[in-house]
């Protein structure tokens, strides 16, 4: 949600304007940063100064122009990763190095030297499948799998360190400089680098610290398609940068962003994947600062090995992307994730910086949402709306107007007059409320939250040691200082019960605005000189921020229910390992077919980076979809992991009744079918948090040797099992689908239609459905039936689809547990069973033997898809020796054999037999 109704702030200036935001070359890092160009390294190793310890190989580096010794640390860590980091060996001041991000401090292997020559260092893995060949003048280093050179680093000559030093002597402060307009032409040439103070319009940004930017060039060999580094409204495969067009990884709160725009956006997540047909790669960038990010490919020639004479060597053209990492500081701190496939990746990603969270089985519902709903009253009737057009949902939301003049943790008093009662009523109907809380606090001595926190002292800082204030919603501001841990703890306690007055254990919680938006700041942020806990600027710990927020809240959320129950907390702004705390949306997308086509790439790049609990605001939060986008947005979002219609306080109403009958009952139809596939949902969900196994997926992903798949962005896997095809054009009649995979079967995911292919097809369509394909040799459980919500629904019986494959097989899994509590961790009480169709054999047995979980809930009906002729008889084998005959019947037309009147615990091992 964004700016349009504050005092300050008028409607016209809702859409983006991009005289607020800055362009790259305004950026003075990049630009000091774009004068060193490609060519011999400015640095030597010093490869006397070589130290081998059981965690890591250490040696120093040196500039050959400012005389500046570097620290290179190298770590082998468990998992196919390496770790490269660059410091200052001795720094004016310490550098920062961001905490908090990884899990846990990495589990090291001890590297070997195993080359050591006047200007050659060879270190060997563990397992000596890969190797670092160290170069000394000029320092750089190639990294080698099994004898192919698949990276190298500096390669280029970018590696770029700017030391800490004092201030100039002799000279007035910038802050005076500019006040009093002296300036020499050395200091004019300051100003244009940026060195010690950058202006931007009427902002100044003194540099306490002076100028402290990193950056180092990456060559990835063999690779030309490159994925990652949300968020941008960008398609799925990066694309290469031209001078002032780098990626931006800086947090903004950029209303109606426009779309193919390389601007940083609500988040950001330096993390970047490469993929060629035989491997995947990964580079985690650990920075914390604004960052930006050079891609370019290109054909390079390629030495054959052969042992012909020298005269004879073959060369080849193969694709080879530089990719130049640019931070305003920090240091150099960089994963290199070696694969080889792109599921080790999503492990090796994960082992850092840990899995996407397990949500309560309601966020997996829908959730309602509009800026703002107005009372209690109009809850109420919204809610009623639901029942009475038999449309399920689980999740109420509130916006901003609910509190006391945008006074976080507070109700307004004359539009919920009592909230407890509108949570017991939505209890009764097995239902939550989600309510918003942003990070800055109205500047009002009578507002508890903010007199505490002003004699806690636990507000930002601005230069002058004074509180940060910045206007936002409340008008004038402070903003909380989630880095110390401290303001985390007491931000946490606030959400107890007798403290958050109002609340109930039914109340879940939205972080926006946490970029941080300050309305009147430069780029609407804080301002990058303002102070933190430690006394570190805000530079460094910029793309931090609601990443901290997210993690306060969620543990405010476990805590007020005694460590018991599972938080829902959904973030605007985050960085890498949010997901470790609840979901993300896309931010304030615009009622346009445009947005709903590029919402599909930047879920899947959120998807690829560890944030499998991810969603875009169906129909656009800005402005009025048209009928029909309505319609294809309820599509798309349905087989989509966060799943919330919203809207701005200038747009109509539009809950899903209010555009005809036609348009509700195809609304109806697409939320009801995602409820049915819950349990395949829930499943992939526990997936992603054990096995960092992404929900969304690129089809490059299943289909990793396939060079068709590895720009496809308008389709994607939703799981190992469905291919989805969101229908993303006006007036579409038919969609052009691409079913990968030379020997793959696919069934049409409702008709049940064996299709032609696999291939590109034609599909037609109508505005009831979308293309969905469920994948051969998979095995889905959905609902026979839906409730009001997700609770209503725990006993309602399962159908299996069974796809049968080309050798006539399928496997498939259920995970089960409470949906609320810690209890599937603590004390093992959960279900994952395992499906399994062999040899004319469906059979049912544990897939994890510690799990205890017991459910009354029943198999009630099997769809068995492909089978080539009908069978003579089914038989049941129970778990206790008994069987049983089964009546069925089977569709010629589409190869289907049904068993319905089942009534086999899921729980237990069983098994179908086709005769």
């Amino acid at each position: 949600m964004e700016p349009a109704k504050h005092e300050e702030i008028s409607v016209q200036d809702e859409t983006m304007d991009k005289m607020k935001f800055k362009k790259c070359s305004q950026i003075a890092f990049y630009r000091r940063q774009k004068l060193l160009h490609p060519g011999k390294s400015l640095y030597r190793a010093l490869l006397d100064s070589v130290t081998l310890s059981n965690d890591n190989v250490k040696f120093q580096i040196i500039n050959e122009a400012n005389k500046v010794p570097l620290l290179v640390e190298i770590y082998e860590i468990e998992g196919n990763i390496f770790r490269v980091k660059i410091n200052e060996v001795a720094p004016l001041r310490t550098r920062y190095e961001v905490p908090d991000v990884l899990i846990k401090e990495p589990t090291t292997k001890r590297l070997s030297i195993t080359q050591k020559e006047t200007n050659i260092l060879v270190l060997t893995s563990t397992n000596e499948d890969h190797k670092l060949h160290i170069t000394a003048n000029p320092f750089q280093i190639e990294l080698e799998s099994k004898d192919e050179t698949i990276l190298s680093m500096n390669s280029r000559g970018l590696l770029y360190f700017e030391h800490l030093q004092p201030p100039p002597k002799n000279s007035k402060t910038a802050a005076e400089n500019k006040e009093d307009g002296s300036a020499d032409s050395a200091k004019e040439n300051q100003k244009d680098l940026g060195l010690w103070q950058e202006e931007f319009g009427s902002f100044l940004d003194i540099k306490a610290s002076g100028p402290s930017s990193v950056g180092l060039d990456f060559s990835l060999h063999g690779f030309e398609h490159i994925y990652g580094i949300p968020e941008h409204a960008e398609t799925l495969l990066l694309k290469n940068t031209s001078d002032d067009d780098a990626y931006r990884l800086y947090n903004l709160d950029i209303y109606g962003h426009k779309i193919h725009d390389k601007i940083g956006i609500y988040g950001s997540v330096p993390f970047l994947l490469a993929h060629k047909p035989n491997r995947t790669l990964g580079i985690f960038w650990l920075n914390s600062s604004e960052t930006l990010v050079d891609i370019s490919t290109k054909a390079v020639m390629e030495h054959i090995p052969s042992r012909s004479p020298p005269e004879t060597t073959k060369q080849r053209v193969v694709p080879q992307t530089d990719v130049r990492w640019m931070s305003e500081s920090g240091i150099v701190d960089v994963f290199l994730l070696m694969g080889p496939t792109a599921f080790d990746i999503f492990k090796q990603y994960a082992q850092l910086t840990g899995t996407q969270a397990l949500p309560p089985f309601f966020s997996l519902g829908y959730h309602q949402c509009r800026w703002n709903y107005e009372d209690e009253q109009d809850v109420k009737s919204v809610d009623a709306g639901f029942d009475q057009h038999d449309i399920p949902y689980d999740v109420m939301w509130l916006d901003i107007e609910h509190t006391e003049g945008k006074r976080y943790f507070t109700w307004d008093k004359k539009r919920f007059q009592n909230p407890r009662r509108m949570q017991e009523l939505l209890r009764k109907k097995k239902r939550k409320l989600v309510v918003i809380i942003d990070p800055h606090i109205k500047i009002d001595p009578a507002y508890t939250i903010y007199s505490q926190g002003k004699s806690k002292d636990y507000f930002v800082k601005d230069r002058n040691g004074k509180d940060f204030e910045g206007v936002c919603w409340p008008g004038s501001s402070c903003y909380l200082d989630f880095t110390n841990p401290e303001v985390r703890e007491w931000y946490a306690d606030l959400f107890a019960f007798q403290t958050y007055k109002g609340s109930t254990d039914i109340l879940f919680v939205w972080n926006d605005m946490n970029e941080p938006s300050v309305f009147k700041g430069a780029e609407l942020t804080m301002q990058k000189d303002a102070v933190h806990h430690g006394g570190w600027e805000h530079r460094e710990v910029h793309n931090l921020y609601g990443f901290y927020q997210q993690m306060a809240t969620a543990e405010g959320l476990i805590k007020r229910s005694g460590g018991g129950e599972r938080p829902f907390v959904l973030t605007r702004s985050f960085f890498a390992g949010s997901q470790k705390y609840g979901a993300v949306w896309t931010g304030d997308n615009t009622a346009d077919w445009s947005y709903l086509k590029i919402s599909i790439p930047m879920l899947l790049t959120l998807s690829m980076v560890g944030i499998s609990f991810c969603g875009a605001d169906v129909g656009g939060f800005i402005g009025n979809p048209e009928p029909e986008l309505l319609v294809r947005w309820y599509q798309a979002g349905a087989y989509q992991p966060f799943f919330r219609g919203h809207a701005s306080l200038n747009s109509k109403r539009r809950e899903p009744w209010l555009f005809g009958e036609k348009n509700t009952q195809i609304i109806r139809e697409a939320i009801r079918e995602r409820y049915s596939l819950l349990p395949y949902l829930y499943t992939l969900f526990y997936r992603t948090h054990a096995e960092a196994e992404p929900l969304m997926r690129p089809l490059w992903v299943e289909f990793p040797e396939e060079l068709e798949t590895f720009g496809v962005e308008d389709e994607y896997m939703l799981g190992k099992a469905l291919l989805v095809h969101p229908v993303t054009e006006q007036a579409a009649t038919e969609v052009g689908v691409l079913l990968p995979g030379s020997d793959e079967v696919w069934y049409d995911f409702r008709r049940f239609i064996r299709m032609e292919g696999p291939g590109k097809l034609k599909i037609p369509v109508t505005l009831e459905s979308i293309p969905v394909f469920q994948r051969g040799g998979s095995i889905i459980l959905l609902k026979t039936a839906v409730g009001k919500s997700i609770e209503w629904m725990t006993a309602i019986s399962y159908e299996l689809h069974v796809a049968l494959d080309s050798k006539d097989s399928a496997v498939g899994e259920l995970y089960l547990d409470d949906g609320h509590s810690f209890q599937y961790l603590h004390k093992k009480q959960f279900l994952y069973r395992k499906f399994t169709f062999h040899e004319n054999r469906l059979s049912s047995s544990c897939a994890d033997g510690n799990g205890q979980y017991s459910t009354e809930c029943r198999v009630e009906r099997v769809l068995i898809l492909g089978v080539r002729q009908q069978p003579i008889s089914v038989i049941i084998n129970y778990q206790d020796g008994k069987n049983k005959d089964i009546i069925f019947t089977y569709d010629d037309k589409t190869s289907t054999l049904t068993l319905e009147k089942l009534l086999l615990n899921v729980g237990t091992n069983w098994e179908i037999c086709l005769k």
